[in-house]
């Protein structure tokens, strides 16, 4: 091929080339990252990741390239991430099966060659996060080992889709992968808000992201560009100025000039040149394929019409020419425009009239020999070929097949565009024609008027509203609603009180209900209203059962009530009456989930059933929600051990089916269950086997039960961390059932490195969230581990009393809300801890607190309330319960031993040692009083420096309180905190408070 116009020499580009092997060379250490490549048209971004690529590649890496085409809906979603990890998973052979980790079946989506999607049910939009995680696991697992390097070309024309699944791996980048994600940019073709701001957001993250611009070449580099394209001869100083004057440094235009008759040209003019320049036969030819951004060979042969031989000729003519360049991917050889302004610059120059023969002849061609391209790919090519031949009879029915074969794919993203589009071509399609199409509707229960028949207008734009909702389009989804509710001439209209078609209607708002909590302009519950005063008294339809468990739904993520569960029954009943056995299910889901919340004692039983029905209707996702809620249920009610038995059943039975995400949840409720069963080793085991294939919500909830274990432990320091990384996947304050316990965890850990002010400050920003109807547990969790801290803190020097005081005042307005009546055996806990505050401790209320719970479940709760007991009898001095109280500390001490919580087991010591109780045998009074810093091994200066330091001195004052020098009070102070392990000054003077170490206290 003549290149002589493509200069050898890579010009230029050091600074930026070195930004891109720095973030590889830390990517190669463990620390995956991004690395934007911005620029405008030509300015070299493709030839600098090239130029990377091509050495990454020889330094043993794995590179897989993927690129965004300029297609429009004709393009399949994550298209450049298809390309991307097909190629990912050609270069790595038989090991590519093992980096699915079982995630096969999401993946599907992307790479139908994997087999079919996973998940057979109704789809929903949380389909979405499955395959964004199978996605990342195969990345991490991929890049465990080896270096590796995923190339997104174009990322200017990206779909929607491919945009939110970049923006999730940015976020959740695999800890420790050898990972570098390296995206292409062009910023003059960056069109619309929502790409603008998508590249915001991902350059807002700085410690990951990091952008290299383009700029324009120097004269020198125009000059040294110019001299590699002169094959080593210098061109003469004022031409290579003329040149980079009138290129302005564009590395693209440079070689264009180089190649070209004069500096004179238009640049439209001077791009098209090499065009006009080829024979007639190669120059159709271009304009041929310039229809796509990448002509397959066979199909571009098969519209040219040419004989092979000319074929042939022709495209070896335009790819010496350099205007087009072979393209061979896995499962893909075609031929692509060496640069996006030459095919921009060849379609603006068809006419009208060419680009829509062109169009009917390349769908004419797939019509004939469907083979000419990718399988996943033929439907929506097809249909976009008839969309742009203007061919409306024969574009709609294609439309509405590509449509449905999407779906058969489990490909919801993408739809909404197509479905946009066949409502466009409605009108302009013949009656007769449209009664012949075939639809397959995915709407249980939208009422077709006449089942079976073709689609009305009205029943494709519930298919639009529907396409909206699955593709986080709120507002184009509202938008779809207010026309439809305008068509049916709904109450209100002239004819008639109640409308044509009150179903429909109905219908419809429950959609636009959806649509408005979705995009947070509105709880809902007035469209839900309104869809109900709708159908009321109407002939029963599977469209009641659906109002019916959405009003359930409702009402259960606020107040669990007799209405709820009656409103749930009626939708059970309804979904059967009208054999809608989806709605059924669905709706006896929503009722199990609410006789648990309302504690019905026969809500286990019911969740086992529907477990069981899940698994004979192959529902894949209801099957993972019993799983989920099921565990979560036998743990609410305090049935912790038949919760794992449960819990390991279910994750082995989904892991089969291959739904690792509902796997992952439910062995997250597992963890937790074993966590509360004591059997906090088995938790991490079990933390550390899901984690690293975990959703990225169910990864949060073991992020946030590992940092609990961590604190229970002592182990302070690694709790700030699992936090963060908890919040990064749900987002901060997203949802209460995170953040509630997440900021719970925080403050303790702060508290018990004696950060009290950060501590307190933590748990107003918490408590300001309050009140939260509906989340009575974990309100009531985050009162009791506040109130533990307000009792800890009691008296502690530093601590300012008007603030402990308001502390208490807030923790007993709050504790004073109604509660559902499952949290209300918690109250006594919550009384004893806040009695304790007050300096009012009493053994009456620890002990009402302890029979809350059920002997063996919850042993580190146990060990707390047994401590917190003894404690309040040894202070009534009566000699008479020191028996009682020397057993309570004797079976805190041995469970606090066994869990491995440091914290506890040395207050209980503590509390031993002063009251004289040996915890090994019965009590002995006429022992000396053991030491409570003994077990520290701190000397007697120690102990002074550690008293010191519990009074608030700083270095300087304890030197000159005990007559020392400064250094040497330093070396004092950071011996203690190591005897003691504490992390700060703080965390020391609290352990000494907690141990009683000195008098008074």
């Amino acid at each position: 091929m003549d290149t002589a116009h493509i200069s050898p020499l890579f010009a230029g580009r050091v600074a930026e080339l070195e930004v891109i092997r720095a973030a590889f060379a830390r990517a190669g250490a463990g620390e995956p990252g991004v690395v934007l490549v911005a620029g405008d048209a030509g300015a070299g971004k493709s030839r600098l990741v090239r130029e990377f690529a091509a050495r990454a590649r020889s330094g043993g890496a794995v590179v897989a390239v993927g690129a965004c085409l300029d297609q429009g809906a004709e393009a399949l979603p994550f298209a450049p991430f298809a390309g991307a990890l097909r190629a990912l998973r050609g270069a790595m052979g038989s090991r590519a099966g093992e980096a699915a980790g079982g995630a096969d079946g999401a993946l599907a989506r992307l790479l139908p060659e994997l087999g079919n999607p996973a998940d057979g049910d109704t789809p929903e939009p949380g389909d979405r996060t499955r395959l964004f995680e199978a996605a990342v696991r195969l990345l991490a697992r991929a890049a465990a080992d080896r270096d590796v390097v995923l190339v997104l070309e174009d990322l200017h024309w990206a779909d929607r889709p491919t945009r939110e699944l970049l923006g999730y791996l940015v976020r959740n980048l695999p800890p420790a992968a050898r990972l570098l994600i390296l995206a292409t940019v062009r910023t003059d073709a960056l069109q619309g808000h929502e790409p603008r701001r998508f590249l915001t957001e991902l350059e807002r993250l700085r410690g990951v992201v990091r952008r290299v611009e383009l700029p324009p070449l120097t004269p020198d580099e125009v000059h040294a560009q110019l001299t590699g394209i002169g094959g080593g001869t210098a061109p003469e100083r004022h031409v290579a100025e003329a040149v980079h004057r009138r290129s302005g440094g564009n590395p693209f235009l440079v070689e264009e000039l180089a190649a070209g008759p004069g500096l004179t040209e238009s640049l439209r003019s001077l791009l098209l040149l090499r065009v006009e320049a080829l024979p007639g036969a190669a120059r159709e030819v271009v304009r041929t394929a310039a229809l796509d951004a990448v002509a397959e060979h066979d199909l571009l042969a098969a519209v040219a019409g040419l004989p092979e031989d000319a074929l042939l000729d022709a495209l070896r003519s335009a790819v010496s020419a350099g205007v087009l360049t072979p393209v061979r991917t896995p499962g893909t050889d075609g031929y692509a425009f060496r640069h996006a302004l030459l095919r921009e610059a060849v379609l603006d120059d068809l006419l009208p009239g060419d680009r829509r023969r062109l169009s009917r002849r390349y769908a004419e061609a797939l019509a004939a020999d469907p083979a000419l391209v990718r399988p996943e790919e033929r439907h929506v090519r097809l249909a976009g070929y008839w969309y742009h031949a203007r061919e409306p009879e024969r574009a709609l029915p294609a439309i509405l097949d590509a449509v449905t074969r999407m779906r058969e794919r489990r490909v919801y993203d993408g739809q909404l565009d197509l479905l946009e589009r066949a409502l466009e071509l409605w009108d302009r399609v013949p009656e007769e024609t449209r009664r012949r199409l075939v639809w397959h509707s995915t709407l249980e229960s939208y009422p077709r008027r006449e089942p079976g028949a073709g689609p009305e207008y009205l029943d494709l734009l519930a298919e639009t509203v529907r396409a909206a909702f699955f593709e986080w389009a709120a507002e184009r989804g509202l938008r779809l609603v207010r026309q439809a509710l305008r068509l049916i001439d709904e109450p209100g209209g002239p004819d008639s009180d109640r409308g044509e078609d009150p179903h429909r209607a109905a219908w419809f708002w429950m959609e636009c209900s959806r649509l408005t909590a979705f995009h947070g302009a509105g709880d809902g519950r007035a469209e839900l209203d309104r869809a109900h005063e709708l159908v009321r008294d109407t002939p029963p339809a599977p469209v009641h059962a659906d109002l019916l468990n959405r009003l359930a739904s409702w009402r259960r993520t606020r107040h669990a009530d007799a209405e709820a569960v009656e409103l749930a029954e009626r939708a059970v009943a309804y979904a059967h009456r009208m054999g809608a056995a989806q709605l059924e299910l669905t709706a006896r889901a929503t009722l199990a989930h609410l006789r648990v919340q309302t504690g019905d004692p026969q809500a286990i039983a019911a969740l086992y059933e529907l477990r069981e029905a899940a698994a004979r209707a192959d529902a894949p996702k209801l099957l993972g929600s019993a799983n989920v809620n099921l565990t979560d249920a036998l743990q609410q009610l305090g049935r912790s051990a038949e919760a794992v038995r449960a819990g390991l059943e279910g994750v082995e039975e989904l892991s089969r089916r291959g739904l690792t995400g509902s796997a992952s949840f439910t062995a997250a409720n597992t963890a937790e269950s074993l966590f509360c069963l004591g059997e906090w080793d088995r938790a991490g085991q079990l933390i550390a086997e899901w984690r690293p294939r975990a959703l990225a919500r169910s990864r949060a909830s073991m992020d946030l039960l590992a940092a609990r274990i961590a604190a229970c432990r002592g182990d302070y320091d690694a709790v700030p961390a699992l936090v963060a990384a908890a919040r990064q996947r749900v987002g901060r304050l997203a949802e209460p059932q995170y953040e509630l316990p997440l900021a719970a965890v925080e403050m303790c850990a702060a508290a018990g490195r004696g950060r009290h002010a950060e501590a307190f400050t933590m748990l107003d920003a918490a408590l300001d969230l309050l009140p939260l109807p509906g989340q009575d547990g974990y309100v009531t969790q985050l009162l009791i581990n506040a109130a533990q801290i307000a009792a800890d803190t009691a008296g502690l020097p530093g601590i300012d009393p008007a603030v402990h005081g308001a502390l208490l005042t807030r923790l007993t307005a709050e504790a004073d809300r109604g509660l559902d009546p499952g949290w209300r055996a918690l109250l006594p806990w919550l009384a004893a801890e806040l009695a304790a505050a007050r300096g009012a401790d009493d053994p009456a209320l620890w002990a009402s607190a302890a029979a809350a719970f059920t002997p063996g479940a919850h042993p580190h709760i146990q060990a707390r309330l047994d401590h917190r007991r003894a404690e309040a009898l040894l202070r009534t001095g009566d000699p008479a319960v020191r028996d009682e109280a020397a057993r309570l500390l004797t079976g805190a001490h041995a469970l606090a031993v066994r869990l491995g919580a440091v914290p506890r087991r040395r207050d209980v010591e503590a509390l031993a040692a002063r009251a004289r109780i040996p915890l090994s045998g019965s009590p002995d009074s006429a022992a000396p009083a053991p030491d409570p810093l003994a077990a520290a091994g701190l000397t007697a200066r120690e102990r002074e420096v550690l008293r010191l330091v519990a009074d608030g001195r700083s270095n300087r004052q304890i030197a000159e309180e005990l007559f020392i020098s400064q250094k040497t009070a330093s070396v004092h102070v950071s011996n203690m905190m190591a005897k003691l392990g504490a992390s700060s000054r703080g965390e020391a003077a609290a352990i000494a408070h907690r141990l009683r170490a000195f008098a008074g206290d």
